[in-house]
């Protein structure tokens, strides 16, 4: 019985006994603590999955009066334990269970995992002991809710339930547009926004499970909603185009750092949004600033140099998050390429070292970072986006790297990303598979390395102890290596949905046989979900997912197929398949969007697939 136990994430120390403890009878759950109330909801939330597996009711007690044969689990804090912080022991005996940690948070993590015990195991749970602690102290999600999909409430307090299950203790949604800031309507007014009432509550929700909902705003660069508006355009680096690593980009994107009124708008936003986070963090953004020095800074730029007028207005940046008694978090892929700015740095900033490939050099980058003195986090990501259905093996490998070399350079903390370029055409079951494996790495590398990701996933995000429903994610995610090429962030058949037909004939390796052999990988891996028991309250709503995913990347290989074939008669059959299921397509993506997000952002997200109807006619 014990090697069918799936524990997420996996303890670092984990021995089994023959004895075991039954659940039954009426019991106490007795908290242990000078505070008893920072236990009470860790207490509840054992309490109701008694109530929900075994149909037993245990109150809840306090206090170290209590005769031993009225208890059926102690949560005790106890500082003097030689455990790290966050750091736990579960002891499982006939005399009953035993939770303790050397803080609150610990005995929280503990009784997640005595929560996925007795959710596999009951009505007898197996003796046991474990020892468990985290590797890196911050673990966290950033979740972009700024490229068309703003979540719900309920999808917000869904995930943060399942993260906080895994141990995940930071929360960050990425706004670059999306909180309603009330001096400045215009901007989200078709967005749907997070509000501030959204974030107070969310933020009181997050505490409650140990997580530490941290805000992030961009600062300087990526806010083309903003400054590509009328409004905004004397804030703007360029008004009217720029050049990018991958060609010309048209419109405005980062503000002009040489401009007084960049810091008064930014002074505006902070005095605004900040109030609503209890947490003392904040993520001001500051990548991918392409544009600097093409604009209103290229006299600086030139010269004092392109970095070093970065790290000018990035410091002033700081200052106002400082005056704010918080502190700075930023991306660190500018001031990265200029090693020898580095040391310039204060050193109550945290770098976010980020990159979402499977052989980034998180190594290197973090070396630079640890030899500075720099607090940094090593970020890595889901590999969900511009992919429709993940890109399975790429994630793993970047999530492990991320964890190796975050442990080798002594990161403080792991930020998974999960982002939605080009109108987050990702379901939600898609990020799944990035977010439970970096939660598991994240907790302690060694123990998860070989986690058996199919099976865990199955369970753990999809409650289906048939596996199915996990092996069909994992599989799903690998199609995208039946194309001839593996793009930056991103998957052939993505790009197929994106690009114009003559572009897809002129990319290089192309031939309607990839795609052949593409739609053949898609329907083996969705054979599993007919065996799949999912037993979730939205258990129809994955299985439309699962369904949606599938049949955009049907849809993406008989695109790339009909765009590749020189027989007329069988390109004008497939012109005609196409012209039939968008339609069907587009309507269902819409409704399968509605179920756990906010209206804003999916006109445009749907309008990338309304366009193809044209390329049918």
């Amino acid at each position: 019985m014990h090697d069918q136990i799936l524990l997420l994430p996996v303890p670092r120390q984990l021995t089994f006994s023959t004895d075991e403890y039954l659940l039954d009878g009426t019991r106490l759950i007795v908290i242990q603590n000078t505070r008893p109330q920072e236990l009470l909801f860790t207490a509840r939330r054992v309490q109701q999955i008694l109530r929900d597996c075994c149909t037993l009711d245990w109150e809840i007690a306090a206090g170290g009066a209590i005769p031993p044969d009225l208890i059926g689990l102690t949560l005790r804090v106890d500082s003097r334990l030689p455990l790290p912080g966050q750091g736990y022991e579960l002891s499982i005996s006939p005399q009953g269970i035993l939770i303790q940690g050397s803080d609150p948070a610990g005995v929280f993590y503990g009784a997640c995992t005595l929560i996925q015990i007795i959710e596999q195991c009951t009505p007898r749970l197996p003796g046991l002991t474990i020892s468990d602690w985290p590797d890196f102290p911050a673990r966290g999600v950033m979740l972009d809710v700024s490229r068309n999909r703003v979540p719900k409430m309920e999808t917000l307090f869904n995930l943060v339930d399942q993260l906080a299950g895994w141990k995940i203790n930071q929360l960050q949604l990425y706004f670059e547009h999306a909180f309603a800031y009330r001096s400045h309507p215009a901007v989200w007014a078709d967005v749907s926004p997070i509000t501030g009432q959204d974030v107070l509550v969310l933020d009181r929700y997050c505490r409650e499970r140990f997580i530490e909902l941290v805000p992030n705003q961009q600062s300087f660069g990526h806010l083309a909603p903003w400054l590509n508006r009328p409004e905004y355009k004397h804030l703007a680096e360029v008004e009217d185009g720029f050049q990018t690593p991958w060609g010309y980009r048209a419109g405005s994107f980062s503000l002009a750092p040489v401009e007084p009124r960049s810091l008064e708008f930014l002074r505006g936003l902070y005095d605004e949004l900040l109030p609503h986070f209890s947490s003392r963090m904040f993520n001001i953004g500051g990548d991918e600033t392409w544009d600097l020095g093409q604009g209103r800074s290229r006299q600086a730029c030139e010269e004092k140099g392109r970095a070093r007028v970065y790290l000018t207005f990035l410091q002033q940046i700081f200052q106002e998050v400082r005056s704010h008694g918080r502190i700075p978090q930023f991306w660190g892929d500018i001031i990265v390429e200029h090693p020898e700015l580095i040391p310039e740095l204060p050193n109550d900033v945290i770098a976010l070292e980020w990159g979402y490939e499977a052989h980034h050099p998180f190594d290197q980058h973090g070396a630079q970072f640890a030899a500075s003195g720099i607090p940094f986090y090593v970020c890595p990501g889901t590999s969900s986006w511009c992919s429709l259905a993940g890109r399975t093996d790429n994630a793993v490998e970047n999530l492990h790297n991320a964890a190796e070399n975050g442990l080798r350079h002594r990161a403080s903390g792991y930020l998974i990303t999960d982002w939605g370029d080009y109108g987050h055409w990702q379901a939600w079951p898609v990020s799944s598979l990035g977010l439970m494996v970096g939660a598991a790495l994240s907790w302690c590398c060694a123990a998860n390395c070989d986690l058996e990701i199919s099976r865990s996933l199955s369970w753990h995000a999809f409650r289906d102890a048939s596996g199915a429903a996990g092996k069909a994610a994992c599989d799903l995610g690998n199609v995208y290596r039946s194309l001839w090429d593996e793009p930056h962030n991103s998957s052939i058949l993505f790009w197929t949905m994106q690009w114009p037909l003559e572009k897809i004939r002129a990319h290089p390796g192309a031939a309607a046989s990839y795609y052949e052999n593409a739609l053949r990988a898609a329907e083996s891996a969705c054979e599993p979900l007919q065996q799949a028991r999912i037993e979730r309250p939205d258990a129809d709503l994955i299985r439309e997912e699962f369904d949606l995913t599938f049949r955009l990347l049907r849809h993406a290989c008989w695109r790339g197929m009909f765009a590749l074939e020189e027989d007329p008669g069988r390109a004008d059959k497939l012109k005609r398949a196409l012209a039939a299921d968008l339609p069907e397509l587009v309507s269902d993506y819409r409704q399968v969007w509605l179920k756990r997000n906010r209206p804003g952002g999916l006109p445009e997200s749907v309008g990338r697939l309304e366009k193809l109807q044209a390329d049918y006619a």
